[in-house]
C-alpha cells in the first residue's frame, strides 16, 4: 500500500511542512506499526522560482518525490454524489475517488455524501458559510492538513452537515495544501 503527500512550493518556499510530516509519520505508524520520524524538509529540493506541487510518494519509506508546475482548476459548480467510500489516508491509488468524479455530469466538481452527511470533494476538504462562521464536516473522508491548521487557528469549526441542510448555507469554500482556503464565488450545486 502506497500513500502520498501534496506540498505547496512557491518561489523556493515550502509551505506548512510540519503538518505534512505529522500526517506522513502517523500514516506510517497506523498502517505499518513503525514509529518513524521523517522530516520531509530533508528530502525536498524546492525550485527557486515558480509555483509547484510537490508529490511525495511513500510506504514505510520515502519512495519518490516529483514536482509539477501548478495551475488551479476553476470550480464553480458541484454535484452531490452518495457513496460509502473509505479514504482515511491519502492513498496513492485514487481509483474509487476518480470513479465518483466521473459521475459529475456537467458539474466542475463533486461533493461526496456518506451516510447522509457532507464529507469532501474529490480534491479538497470543504467548508460552508452559515452567515456567521465557516463550518466543515465533522467526519471528512480525509483529515487534510489545511483543514487541521484552520481548525487549530479557529477559522473554521466542525459540524455534522446533513445533505438536506446544504441549501441553507450561503457560501462554499474548498481547502487543501495547494489552494489554502479558497472561497468558490457564486458556487452552485447542480
Amino acid at each position: 500500500m502506497k500513500f502520498f503527500e501534496t506540498i505547496k512550493i512557491e518561489n523556493g518556499k515550502i509551505f506548512h511542512i510540519d503538518y505534512h510530516n505529522k500526517r506522513l509519520n502517523k500514516t506510517i505508524y497506523e498502517n505499518f506499526h513503525i514509529k518513524s520520524n521523517f522530516n520531509l524538509q530533508d528530502y525536498i529540493n524546492p525550485h527557486e522560482s515558480g509555483f509547484f506541487r510537490c508529490k511525495v510518494i511513500y510506504d514505510k519509506d520515502i519512495l519518490d518525490i516529483r514536482y509539477f508546475p501548478y495551475q488551479q482548476r476553476e470550480i464553480k459548480s458541484f454535484k452531490l454524489i452518495e457513496s460509502n467510500i473509505d479514504y482515511d489516508y491519502k492513498y496513492l491509488d485514487r481509483k474509487k475517488i476518480d470513479e465518483l468524479f466521473e459521475k459529475r455530469d456537467k458539474a466542475d466538481e463533486i461533493i461526496i455524501v456518506k451516510n447522509g452527511l457532507i464529507t469532501d470533494t474529490s480534491i479538497a476538504n470543504i467548508a460552508l458559510f452559515d452567515g456567521k462562521k465557516w463550518l466543515t464536516p465533522k467526519k471528512p473522508l480525509l483529515y487534510g492538513t489545511t483543514r487541521e491548521r484552520l481548525l487549530k487557528e479557529k477559522k473554521i469549526f466542525e459540524k455534522d452537515i446533513k445533505i438536506e441542510e446544504i441549501k441553507k448555507y450561503k457560501k462554499i469554500a474548498l481547502m487543501n495544501a495547494m489552494i489554502g482556503f479558497y472561497i468558490v464565488e457564486e458556487g452552485i450545486i447542480l
